[in-house]
C-alpha cells in the first residue's frame, strides 16, 4: 500500500503558477514604470503632514470630480 505524498500535486503547481504570474507581473510594473512620474508630494514631511490642503480640505491642485 503507498502513502499518500504530503502536499497534492495540484497544489504544487497552483502554486508555482501563482509564483510565476507575479514575478512576470513585477516584471512589466518595472518596465513600465511610475504611472505618473510627476505626481509627489510638495511638502518635505513638515508641519501638516507634508500634505497641502486647501480651504475646504482639498487636495492642492488634485481635484476630483465634476462638481463645482
Amino acid at each position: 500500500m503507498r502513502t499518500p505524498p504530503l502536499v497534492p500535486p495540484a497544489l504544487c503547481g497552483f502554486l508555482l503558477l501563482l509564483a510565476v504570474i507575479f514575478t512576470v507581473s513585477y516584471a512589466v510594473g518595472a518596465a513600465a514604470g511610475p504611472v505618473a512620474p510627476g505626481m509627489h508630494r510638495s511638502g518635505t514631511g513638515g508641519e501638516g503632514g507634508g500634505t497641502d490642503t486647501g480651504e475646504n480640505g482639498e487636495m492642492g491642485n488634485m481635484r476630483h470630480g465634476s462638481g463645482g
